[in-house]
């Protein structure tokens, strides 16, 4: 299978055949568990102090008086407290801060499930399924640039190319997506989301990195950084993919 090579001008400058792990086979449910593992692998470790809910100065009636035989404050007559059974009480079961959260997964399915979401960004479907808008008629996936493009240097650079491979639209539709988070978590130095656009993979020494970086809703890896949630966030396959001719020979040896 070859896909087609763009200059810096849109404009298609050859061919180039696509490497073996673009014609891996999909597997939407391998990924999507390799997905949840990454993200069940970052979890933190979490739990009340061990003292929560006991910090009182209690005692037991006991039997006979005609009441429940729960700890009450020695303060405050006949208030229960401490039992989970009762108001501002300890919790029943309590998340414990040594409890292993995250999900193991064999090598060779992992890397099994990073090829298969490279492949996925080859289908057009997939990929307008997903959501990303692709202006330009005709356009091939994934969308390779030549060498020229590793070395734009300015993010109006990066613009003036998007706009005319017919990408810039999908970018924009990044930045006009973006939200305040539903919850608490606005609290939690997470206050925005933002839809994910174009994912960027170019070599380790381009200059084009910092250009693409400032783009919102655009990623940007070099061949050894991409994981499976790069290529399929969230565990959905088909991200549009823009790759160097360099770049697209490192993922080859996957």
């Amino acid at each position: 299978m070859k896909v087609k090579v763009f200059n810096l001008e849109g404009k298609k400058k050859g061919d180039v055949d696509l490497p073996a792990p673009f014609h891996e086979e999909i597997r939407p449910d391998i990924i999507h568990r390799a997905v949840v593992s990454m993200q069940a692998n970052r979890r933190q470790p979490y739990g009340p102090s061990p003292k929560a809910g006991m910090r009182h100065a209690v005692s037991n009636p006991g039997k006979g008086r005609g009441i429940a035989r729960v700890q009450r404050l020695t303060q405050y007559g006949n208030r229960a407290a401490e039992s989970p059974n009762n108001v501002g009480g300890r919790r029943a079961h309590p998340p414990k801060v040594e409890k292993d959260l995250g999900k193991k997964m064999n090598a060779k399915e992992r890397a099994k499930a990073r090829r298969s979401a490279l492949a996925a960004t080859t289908d057009k479907n997939l990929v307008v399924k997903r959501g990303h808008n692709i202006s330009k008629k005709g356009l091939s996936l994934p969308i390779v640039m030549d060498k020229s493009a590793e070395n734009i240097k300015t993010t109006k650079e990066a613009i003036d190319f998007l706009m005319s491979l017919g990408l810039w639209d999908d970018v924009e539709r990044a930045k006009k997506g973006k939200k305040i988070r539903a919850g608490k978590g606005k609290m939690r130095n997470r206050r925005y989301k933002s839809p994910k656009s174009l994912l960027v993979i170019l070599p380790n020494d381009s200059e084009g990195i910092r250009s693409f970086s400032n783009l919102p809703g655009v990623d940007v890896r070099t061949p050894d950084q991409v994981t499976v949630e790069d290529l399929a966030p969230g565990g959905n396959i088909g991200r549009l993919t823009l790759f160097s001719v360099r770049s697209l020979n490192q993922v080859g040896g996957w």
